[in-house]
């Protein structure tokens, strides 16, 4: 069976880490959930409230990850998953979850990633001449990083799937899993 990776934290958005995981496991992939800590995560859920200039934040459900950054050999995993919220605030600084991404780029593995997720991709240094969706609130970042920002809800550069949050879900998803079904089928 092929293994996906999904690198996430706290404050990671709900839906943004149910959907993939399961819509993979439906596919009949194995998702590994890799945090900076093997620990019990807090997840948040972000909504768009008429009259707000950005969404507003709720706690979510809690789930336990399987692995820590630090012990996760990129080698078993034959795609990532780089899902959003606020956790790719403060995860994409993490050596070792740098180290993870840059393995999947360089040998060209399926990488998806939405919302906030592109900050991770960024600071791993991997969107140099690439172009990537996101949330639009991160474009900014995703051009500092050498890339292009693309307002698609499954923006396709190579190996690279990109939306800019859940509620393209199913066309980011879609694409991605094509990908799947070519570079790691099962």
């Amino acid at each position: 069976m092929a293994k996906i990776l999904l690198v996430t934290g706290d404050a990671a958005e709900d839906l943004e880490v149910f959907y993939p995981y399961q819509r993979l496991q439906e596919e009949g992939y194995e998702v590994t959930v890799a945090a900076p800590s093997a620990k019990r995560l807090q997840f948040v859920v972000h909504d768009f409230v008429e009259g707000f200039d950005t969404y507003t934040e709720k706690p979510g459900h809690t789930w336990t990850a399987d692995a820590a950054f630090a012990d996760v050999d990129p080698r078993e995993y034959a795609a990532l998953v780089i899902p959003g919220g606020r956790a790719p605030e403060y995860i994409r600084s993490d050596a070792d979850l740098q180290r993870i991404v840059r393995h999947f780029a360089e040998e060209g593995k399926p990488v998806a990633a939405l919302c906030h997720g592109p900050l991770v991709l960024a600071a791993a240094g991997v969107l140099k001449g690439r172009s990537s969706s996101a949330y639009p609130a991160c474009a900014t970042d995703v051009e500092l990083a050498g890339g292009t920002w693309v307002d698609s809800a499954a923006h396709i550069d190579r190996n690279l799937v990109t939306g800019r949050a859940w509620p393209d879900h199913p066309a980011w998803m879609r694409e991605f899993v094509k990908i799947l079904r070519v570079e790691a089928p099962l």
